[in-house]
């Protein structure tokens, strides 16, 4: 069992910057993908960033150019650079490490962009 802690979410005005970080209890596998996903009010969740444990990083339409997902093998831990912040972007945002045929979940961080 891989435990996830996001933190770094928050209340943030139309066009300011957040950086949401993820630390794993454990270190990351070579075969691991890690991601964000988000989840607004009456909404499914949907994917915001990947990267795997190279560089390989995959990207939402709706954040591309605004939003960076990298990582830090050493301390095990997953960052989304959110800059650029639009209110369409406020949701519950969730940390997922993808290994084998496991798929681990974090508790989520709130993120409200205001207008």
């Amino acid at each position: 069992q891989v435990l996830l802690a996001e933190s770094g979410g928050g209340l943030v005005e139309a066009g300011g910057s957040l950086r949401l970080s993820c630390a794993a209890s454990e270190s990351f596998f070579s075969t691991d993908t890690m991601g964000w996903y988000r989840q607004a009010p009456g909404k499914q969740r949907e994917l915001v960033a990947t990267i795997t444990t190279g560089t390989s990083t995959n990207y939402a339409d709706s954040v591309k150019g605004r939003f960076t997902i990298s990582k830090n093998n050493a301390k095990n831990t997953v960052y989304l650079q959110m800059n650029s912040l639009k209110p369409e972007d406020t949701a519950v945002y969730y940390c997922n490490l993808k290994r084998f045929v496991y798929s681990y979940w974090g508790q989520g961080t709130q993120v409200t962009v205001s207008s």
